[in-house]
């Protein structure tokens, strides 16, 4: 089995019964904001693209490349399809031109011609993805991946169940705006950033011992960021606290958790699996320590040859002509009047103050309140939010403008904007602007329905503590990813905390975790 290295999440996997390219980005993504390094725009898509199957983990930008996609992928492969709830990843990869679609069920293995085996774990959760994330496993002539991207199962049990794994490929860096982007003091970034850097480490290290794979690649990130107005997000300023560390920082962190068989794939390795899968042989463009060690030069080299991209697209978002309260009037408020648990969940109005510039730097010209309890967008009328985002008035013209309905996969991970709140982290804000068309929204509604009337009625012990085997946030199993301190319980699949006499959840809204302590 021959692995090639096509960038961020991207591979191609050859084998003698076929070819499957994984998760091909390279146009930037989120308002140009995010860019693969290191840079894959120079491989041979012409060839790399010329394969048997497709798959595409999810519809996040940096996995589905719309324009690459219909450019350079063969529209005679079949697309390995993930068993999602809704259509609309079938559907858009379908107005692209392909046409032959496998679709897997969610946990059976599938047997392709030659003796190929695939199978796809779709995550279906409101938070996983859009409206869902997945991981593919694949084997043939007794060699067996897992490429995890960055899905975040609550445990790999299925894919042990299958036979020893020899790679796993799996995320290990940020892909969110927290804490940039927040509204806080220096030093508080910091620390948040942080803790979310240790904790991103922490589970990765945990995925990897689960797993007990013989090759470790850690993949699907870091993004970076080529717009001036961005670059401070690039891990190159000696910040502790910046949430993208880069492979190399995955190799040093993880030797120091006795980790001694990570493999990286910069753009155009290719690593031959032989003896059984248990010999990896890697080959690179150039040196890995030396690629680097260079970094910051490699950085500035792409800003200035990609600014041209980034300006072009800047030009192409402002539509002055767009009454911006008025759409969003006719678009969101039909969703608020059928939104229950979304709604309530917000339980509060949400603010966007718009600027004249492309981020929040500019001047305020339009403050709109998405009232939830109210059901109704209008003007801001100096009312406390529990919500305030700050950004370019042209971003949200162009989202109106292509009738997006993920904000979180457009403005929100461009980081092109500043956030503040009242009180805890609130899952359903942002639940809520990632399903702003009728059919997400009402399975977004439809799974926090099953899910608040779902029972856990298993139970693990922490301590003198008897605890609710399952997180109330996502389920994810608390006796593999439980750590407590003192009272408090923090699941690390998602870090979320909970006060154990109490039972509140100190993360965020809701999610109240059943506990008590153990008779003697």
């Amino acid at each position: 089995m021959r692995i090639t290295g096509t960038g961020h999440a991207s591979m191609r996997i050859d084998t003698a019964a076929g070819s499957i390219l994984c998760d091909p980005w390279v146009n930037p993504a989120y308002f140009a904001s995010w860019f693969p390094f290191p840079d894959n725009s120079q491989l041979d898509w012409e060839t790399l693209g010329d394969v048997d199957y497709l798959y595409v983990s999810h519809l996040h930008r940096d996995h589905f490349d719309a324009e690459h996609l219909k450019r350079f992928i063969s529209k005679k492969a079949t697309v390995l399809l993930p068993e999602y709830p809704t259509s609309q990843l079938e559907d858009e990869l379908r107005e692209l031109g392909f046409t032959s679609f496998l679709r897997t069920k969610s946990d059976e293995v599938h047997e392709l011609d030659g003796g190929l085996k695939v199978m796809i774990q779709a995550l279906i959760s409101p938070t996983d993805g859009p409206i869902g994330d997945s991981s593919l496993w694949v084997e043939h002539d007794g060699i067996r991946v897992l490429n995890q991207n960055d899905a975040r199962p609550a445990d790999l049990t299925r894919f042990n169940e299958l036979g020893h794994v020899h790679a796993h490929m799996l995320q290990f860096s940020g892909a969110i705006w927290y804490p940039m982007v927040y509204e806080l003091p220096d030093s508080a970034k910091t620390a948040f950033g942080k803790q979310k850097r240790d904790r991103q480490f922490d589970r990765t290290w945990r995925y990897i011992d689960d797993l007990k794979a013989d090759h470790v690649f850690p993949i699907a990130g870091p993004p970076c960021f080529l717009d001036d107005s961005l670059w401070q997000f690039n891990d190159i300023h000696g910040d502790e606290g910046n949430i993208f560390p880069d492979q190399s920082v995955f190799l040093a962190e993880y030797a120091k958790v006795g980790g001694t068989n990570g493999i990286v794939l910069l753009p155009g390795s290719v690593t031959e699996l032989s003896d059984g899968g248990a010999t990896a042989t890697t080959e690179h463009p150039v040196p890995i320590e030396e690629f680097f060690a260079g970094k910051t030069a490699h950085l500035e080299e792409m800003r200035r040859r990609k600014a041209p991209i980034i300006e072009a697209e800047k030009a192409s978002w402002r539509h002055p002509e767009i009454d911006v309260l008025g759409e969003l009037k006719k678009r969101i408020e039909p969703l608020l009047e059928e939104s229950i648990y979304l709604a309530n969940g917000v339980g509060g109005p949400v603010r966007f103050d718009l600027t004249d510039s492309f981020g929040p730097d500019g001047e305020v010209v339009e403050s709109i309140v998405v009232d939830f309890p109210g059901k109704q967008v209008r003007p801001y009328a100096d009312e406390k939010v529990r919500y305030r985002f700050k950004t370019g008035r042209a971003l949200i013209e162009h989202l109106i403008h292509i009738d997006e309905g993920d904000w979180v996969n457009s403005l929100f991970l461009s980081c092109r904007f500043s956030a503040a709140r009242i009180g805890q982290y609130n899952e359903f804000v942002y639940a809520f602007f990632k399903c702003l068309s009728e059919e997400r929204l009402q399975y977004a509604e439809g799974w926090y329905d099953e899910h608040e009337k779902a029972v856990d009625a298993e139970d693990t012990q922490f301590g003198d503590w008897t605890v609710q085997r399952r997180c109330p946030h996502l389920k994810a199993d608390l006796s593999r990813f439980g750590v407590l301190d003192g009272d408090v319980l923090t699941c690390q699949l998602h870090g979320w905390k909970f006060d154990l006499p109490t039972g509140r959840c100190l993360t965020g809204v809701g999610h109240k975790i059943r506990a008590h302590k153990t008779e003697n």
